[in-house]
């Protein structure tokens, strides 16, 4: 492996990293509504769990509210079992065929309790990342060990990846940053 091989891999690793911190923060909830939100909930269909998106359509109403419209006639009343006994807190309506899923208002303890839980999730991505900055410096310096590198390569390789790094880091917490003003703002 190349020294450059390395820093592409770093970098993609990070990448990865940060997209997979943007889907649980996706998941957190805000007071506002977002259909994903439901991508987690599995709902029996046909003796087997299946994501919620694959039997029904879901959409917004309105900020507030999420619509969940099932595909085939008899998945309502199943659907909204799925929705009322999932972590989420979440109380559903059915309106004939169109299931409405009305957020509550949060209060201060739980938006406390949101802020905390996003700060983990966005320590829990740092410690990824840094993670994977210690693997690429690693890397680096078996290269150098077995003569395949310079030390000179090394110290700009370790340069390079520690401002990756940063760069991710700081993504990092504006991201953390952007998700707290949504749960204290609602």
């Amino acid at each position: 492996m190349s020294i450059a091989d390395i820093k592409k891999n770093a970098e993609a690793k990070m990448e990865q990293s940060i997209n997979a911190f943007k889907n649980n923060l996706s998941k957190i909830r805000t007071g506002r509504a977002n259909p994903q939100l439901l991508d987690t909930i599995m709902v029996e269909y046909y003796g087997s769990p299946v994501p919620l998106s694959q039997v029904a359509n879901v959409a917004l109403l309105d900020s507030r509210t999420i619509s969940v419209q099932p595909w085939e006639k008899g998945m309502g009343q199943k659907i909204e079992k799925a929705i009322r006994e999932s972590d989420l807190g979440l109380n559903p309506a059915s309106m004939g065929d169109l299931i409405r899923v009305p957020m509550p208002p949060m209060s201060e303890e739980r938006r406390k309790e949101m802020t905390k839980l996003v700060k983990a999730e966005g320590e829990n991505a740092k410690i990824a990342v840094r993670n994977l900055r210690r693997d690429a410096n690693e890397s680096v310096k078996k290269l150098v060990k077995d003569k395949e590198a310079t030390e000179d390569d090394q110290k700009r390789t370790e340069a390079d990846v520690q401002k990756m790094t940063d760069k991710r880091i700081a993504e990092i917490d504006q991201l953390v940053a952007s998700k707290e003003q949504d749960i204290m703002a609602v």
